[in-house]
């Protein structure tokens, strides 16, 4: 291009060389002259141009816009590019001024494209241009339509949440905001709380809480925004003006439960921060008063204290720093009505600035007052707490009027069917109130009104009737005191019961005549007051009532017993044992059955007899032993011996398994002191026949043997000591092989003592076999159920059979090799040496050896062991079984048949083999 003449007078402004078109551009500038229109062409144009700087791209874009002025495309890019070309300058360069120009040109054909306005409102609030971003903010939102308005709201009220807005300003936009989308005051509301702006804050929330349709996006519930509401108004109660406070308050104190203590604080607060002391006070004390648990009154208390003394250490804090505030300005308002205050209230008691004891008194009498609030709250939760009542008399202690009052309305609030405790305790500690005060009238006033009182149950009934009668014995009025069990115990007629069952509630006082404690109470006063034939007729009428107790009827007979009236005594036993069963029956017998031995002795033989009979038969087995050693006694003392024996006897079966032995005992010693020594073998034998366990038998043979031994029956003490060795086993019971041992030692010989030991060996063998079978047999089952899990294991795994068949050779062996162990031992057998193994291995032989004696070991010596028969009169059936058995054995080795073998003859075998 040709340069600018010279002569020109305003001389235009060079261009450079590199903003000219280049040889590479000249093919997007031909297509671009012969189609200017295609918007294509110049994308491609700057797409091919993107490494090119910024001015020589910008000349394209403002080219191809003048071309297309409505390309939201060209436009969006070419702003972009601008935007990121300031981002590294500060907001005062002047690039910014051409960027903002470049969106207004932009906006004139892109007004209805909410990014390209976005874009440039973002970049305004950036700049901080705060006017030109809100009429900006103004005409977007004027420009678009309503529903692209969500788009523009968000980024507006940032804008107005910048430092250095007016406060007006974001006012304004807000409240505008609220008119597009009422939903997100919640925000607005933030905002007020942020700006200071108490009053229009309350207003607002309180008209948030108004609206029933009012539904949180910040998820808050309406018991949270009243909260809130309450807090506001406490703390900034001489900003906000024009609502009702103590309404508002009052109302969530009825409509939320679950935090009155909290709010009955804010109420007080509130009127404290209003300077409005009194008024505080009067709001606490309600709060205490009202209150029901005591969670919301510790709440209330602590608050109330610490209001107290905040009070009394500002007036402390003022009186020492003198009276400074009285030389203040005195041209004001306040000093005139300050002087016009003290002209009329100078002599007025209460207008002494000097207060402090009054304070301080206040504040005491607070902490005297809690545990008595504290009830009062406890009271609240329930008032039919009988011990709550109690414990609030005990508060007032040394009042006597109080106390009065208090019981007066326990009495009157508690009902008996709903109260927890006992209630009639209220009627009985109010009456004795009065009687300790020596007021009697009035303390038969109480009880006469609480016998009236409809209790849940007759024992509160009962216990009132005898505190009413124990008072007038006290101060010995005992005609009283009878008179009043006789009205307590007398039944209704037959009009009152039939009124009662008409109303269908039938109160305690119809049930009162068959209350035990009381006719209890009743029959001891007549012991000690009255005479006998009016203590036996309340007797006669507790047992038609049928309510007396065994206890009542040992008590009727002793009272007849001590005026010597001891057949009518017998008789209420009679009465007694035909109305109650065993357990409780079992000291009236045991009672009348001493009684009536005791006084008749052999003179009514028969009769006595008669009554242990009816006495067993119906006794249990755990309760008819000591019936037995009473009739047993009895027959001693006044009967045949031959009777008591078999008293004895029939004892021994009848009583339960646990007893059998001491029984037995207790039997054979009777007998032995009255037949004699050798009249006990019977029993002995008896005993041992009768299946008692195996250890009482082992005890009983051991004294049998003892008892042959002193008679000097030595074969027969050593039948029985083999007889019992069966229940002997050595390695536990070394106590009896010791007696044997010592018995054989002193009576027997080589022979006998040789067949001790056979038979201990013998029976240690039995007890071994016994204790080792279960052992093997589990060992083997768990080897093979060892083998078979793990066959089922590899299955479950998904292996196949082939590697499975393997696997199980492997384990083959070692089950092999096991069973073949196992085989050439002898089952339940302890080897006593070493064994010989295929692998020429030795096993460990077995510690507990047998030792035998060296003659057992050859073969050619016979060494016959003479045997005693036991006789047949020791053990009765029992030596003929034996020897039957033996019969079978012998038979059944001539016939062949493999009999069980003991354990020296196994061992001989072994030896031989």
């Amino acid at each position: 291009m040709a340069e600018p003449s010279p002569s020109t007078s305003k001389e235009a402004v060079p261009i450079s060389a590199e903003l000219y078109p280049s040889e590479d551009d000249l093919p997007y500038e031909e297509e671009i002259l012969r189609n200017p229109f295609n918007l294509m062409l110049w994308w491609r144009y700057l797409v091919a141009r993107a490494d090119a700087p910024f001015d020589k791209r910008r000349v394209i874009y403002e080219r191809a816009l003048k071309a297309l002025p409505g390309s939201y495309k060209l436009w969006q890019a070419y702003l972009r590019e601008r935007l990121d070309r300031v981002r590294s300058f500060p907001i005062s360069h002047d690039l910014y001024g051409h960027l903002n120009n470049t969106f207004e040109r932009a906006l004139i054909t892109m007004h209805k494209m909410p990014r390209i306005w976005i874009m440039y409102l973002t970049s305004l609030t950036e700049q901080r241009l705060i006017t030109r971003a809100r009429r900006t903010f103004d005409r977007a939102l004027c420009a678009l339509p309503v529903t692209q308005h969500d788009r523009i709201w968000s980024p507006y009220l940032t804008l107005v949440s910048l430092p250095g807005v007016p406060v007006e300003t974001s006012l304004r936009v807000y409240r505008r905001y609220l008119l597009f989308d009422p939903s997100h005051i919640e925000d607005f509301i933030d905002f007020l709380l942020r700006s200071q702006l108490w009053q229009e804050a309350s207003e607002r929330l309180a008209s948030v809480l108004n609206d029933d349709s009012f539904h949180s996006i910040k998820g808050k519930n309406r018991h949270q925004l009243w909260l809130e509401l309450c807090d506001l108004l406490t703390c900034h109660a001489t900003e906000v003006s024009g609502l009702k406070v103590d309404a508002i308050i009052r109302g969530g104190i009825r409509k939320y439960t679950d935090e009155i203590g909290r709010l009955w604080t804010s109420l007080a607060d509130y009127y404290v921060r209003r300077s409005l002391y009194e008024k505080a006070r009067d709001v606490f004390e309600e709060g205490l008063a009202s209150v029901v648990t005591v969670r919301d009154f510790s709440v209330i208390f602590d608050s109330y204290a610490q209001f107290e003394q905040s009070a009394l250490a500002a007036k402390i804090e003022t009186t020492e720093n003198g009276s400074d505030g009285s030389d203040g300005d005195e041209g004001g308002d306040n000093n005139g009505i300050d002087k016009l205050s003290k002209k009329f209230l100078e002599d007025f008691w209460l207008n002494d600035d000097d207060d402090a004891d009054l304070r301080l008194a206040r504040l005491e009498s607070l902490f005297d007052r809690r545990p008595e609030l504290l009830n009062s709250v406890l009271l609240r939760q329930n008032p039919h707490n009988v011990e709550q009542w109690h414990r609030r008399v005990k508060l007032f202690e040394g009042n006597p009027t109080k106390q009065i009052l208090t019981f007066t309305e326990a009495v009157r609030t508690v009902d008996p069917m709903k109260a927890v405790g006992k209630p009639h305790t209220l009627w009985v500690s109010f009456a004795r109130l009065y009687e300790n005060h020596n007021d009697l009238v009035n303390a038969r006033v109480i009880f006469d009104k609480a016998v009236q009182v409809n209790y849940k149950t007759v024992d509160n009934l009962a216990s009132v009737w005898c505190e009413w009668a124990e008072m007038e014995l006290r101060h010995k009025n005992f005609q009283a005191a009878l008179e009043l069990m006789r009205r307590s115990t007398a039944e209704p007629s037959v009009e009152v019961k039939r009124r009662v069952a008409a109303d269908g509630n039938e109160p305690a006082q119809m049930r009162l005549h068959k209350s035990l404690r009381l006719w209890s109470f009743y029959v001891d006063l007549e012991e000690s007051l009255g005479t006998l034939e009016s203590t036996r007729t309340v007797y006669e009428r507790i047992l038609d009532l049928r309510i007396a107790t065994p206890q009542i009827i040992l008590n009727y007979a002793f009272l007849l017993e001590e005026h010597k009236y001891f057949e009518d005594a017998f008789k209420v036993y009679e009465r007694g044992v035909k109305i109650f069963k065993y357990p409780h029956v079992k000291d009236i017998w045991v009672t009348y059955l001493s009684k009536f031995v005791k006084r008749y002795g052999k003179t009514k033989l028969e009769r006595a007899r008669e009554l242990f009979e009816h006495a067993i038969e119906k006794a249990p087995a755990q309760d008819v032993k000591p019936l037995y050693l009473q009739y047993a006694k009895l027959e001693e003392d006044y009967g045949l011996a031959k009777r008591a024996m078999k008293v004895y006897d029939q004892a021994v079966k009848a009583v339960s398994d646990g007893e059998k032995l001491s029984m037995y005992e207790i039997y054979i010693a009777r007998a032995a002191e009255i037949f004699g020594i050798p009249k006990t073998r019977e029993i002995y034998e008896q005993a041992i026949e009768s299946g008692l366990p195996d250890n009482a038998v082992k005890t009983m043979c051991m004294k049998y043997a003892e008892l042959e031994r002193n008679l000097g029956e030595i074969d027969r003490a050593r039948a029985v000591f083999v007889f019992a060795s069966q229940f002997a086993d050595p390695r536990s019971d070394s106590d009896f092989w010791k007696k044997w041992n010592d018995f054989e030692v002193q009576h027997g010989n080589e022979d006998t003592f040789r067949e001790m030991l056979r038979v201990k060996r013998s029976v240690l063998a039995s007890f071994s076999q016994t204790h080792l079978i279960l052992p093997e047999y589990l060992m083997q089952k768990d080897q093979k159920l060892n083998l078979e899990e793990a066959v089922d294991t590899l299955k479950r795994a998904g292996v196949p059979e082939d590697e499975m068949a393997s696997l199980e050779r492997q384990l083959a062996p070692s089950s092999a090799n096991l069973s073949a162990k196992d085989g050439s031992r002898m089952m339940n057998f302890i080897s006593a040496g070493v064994e010989s193994q295929p692998n020429n291995e030795k096993v460990n032989a077995n510690n507990e050896d047998i030792e035998l004696p060296e003659e057992s070991d050859s073969d050619d010596e016979k060494i016959e062991i003479a045997q005693k028969d036991v006789p047949a009169t020791i053990f009765g059936e029992l030596a003929h079984k034996v020897t039957v058995d033996q019969k079978e054995v012998a038979g059944s080795e001539e016939s062949g048949v493999n009999a069980p073998l003991g354990a020296l003859e196994r061992i001989k075998r072994q030896r031989r083999q």
